[in-house]
């Protein structure tokens, strides 16, 4: 295989995947097949060599991946200039040591951080939830340590902050994932029902904005310009919902604000692995009671 990977350790790679995905549950026959053949098989191979040390596996992962990881670092960061520039550099490439695994773990093999790549999304997208996470325990550590402007505090540590989590699996993953779940099915259902129309038309039937064009009587490029109102007015509403806390309802305990970092880190989540149901979440919209289709 490429970069001298073996197929055995390819095919442990994959059943590691499969295992992560599937666990104990039982599986429909060519569940698993039909997952394996969904994974990004080449990022998985490119981890999987880099997690052994491969040295032109390296070279490669250095002369690709290393400009995505500092323009999500200058992102992270909103640097710019060459100090920025610099502070971006410095986040990204503190990476590089635990992805390639220096510390020995109890057998005294390496630990790569490339070992819980598991081919679900695509590297990139791992990558810049990894560079998250480390931005955010940086940002947790100094808080303990280092007095932040008055502004800066407010913006980045505005809610209830939790211990760093240990290793490269944040256990909050999940109830990030469960909260913007909430807030974006909450966001759709405030919506006027030709508003759904149009992203049932886009997301769920795949039409093309001409279609929805004619369908609505409207030229594809103010269908357009719709589809994008819609996103940006879905994602401030799901982001002020993360600011805020909810209180315990139906036995489920309170949950606190999050802070911009946390939100930031939630929504690389939502895009690198996150199953909504857009149909259903359409679909169970109420409308409310002024609301008519073209008034």
């Amino acid at each position: 295989m490429e970069w001298g990977l073996t197929q055995q350790d390819f095919g442990e790679a994959l059943q590691r995947s499969a295992e992560k995905r599937f666990g104990n549950s039982k599986q429909i026959p060519g569940d698993v097949e039909t997952y394996l053949k969904s994974l990004h098989l080449e990022d998985l191979a490119l981890a999987c060599a880099c997690a052994q040390g491969i040295e032109s596996a390296w070279e490669y992962f250095i002369a690709n991946f290393r400009g995505v990881l500092r323009m999500a670092a200058g992102a992270m960061l909103r640097a710019s200039g060459s100090v920025g520039d610099a502070r971006a550099g410095e986040l990204a490439d503190s990476l590089y040591a635990e992805l390639y695994g220096i510390r020995a773990g109890e057998d005294g093999r390496r630990k790569s951080l490339f070992a819980y790549f598991h081919g679900r999304s695509k590297l990139s997208t791992w990558l810049r939830a990894v560079l998250a996470q480390k931005q955010v325990d940086l940002l947790r550590a100094s808080a303990k340590t280092v007095p932040l402007e008055e502004g800066e505090e407010r913006e980045l540590f505005g809610g209830t902050a939790t211990a760093p989590a240990e290793g490269p699996v944040d256990p909050s993953r999940e109830k990030y994932l469960a909260r913007i779940d909430r807030a974006l099915a909450d966001a759709l259902g405030g919506l006027a029902p030709g508003d759904r129309v149009i992203l049932a038309c886009y997301y769920v039937d795949q039409s093309t904005l001409a279609e929805i064009g004619c369908i609505l009587h409207e030229h594809e490029s103010t269908v357009s310009r719709q589809l994008e109102r819609l996103r940006r007015g879905l994602r401030e509403s799901v982001t002020q919902a993360l600011r805020q806390a909810t209180p315990g309802a139906d036995g489920r305990a309170g949950e606190p604000a999050l802070d911009a970092a946390q939100i930031a880190l939630a929504f690389e989540y939502a895009r690198e692995d996150w199953a909504f149901d857009l149909a259903r979440a359409l679909s169970a919209a109420p409308s409310k009671p002024d609301d008519v289709p073209g008034k």
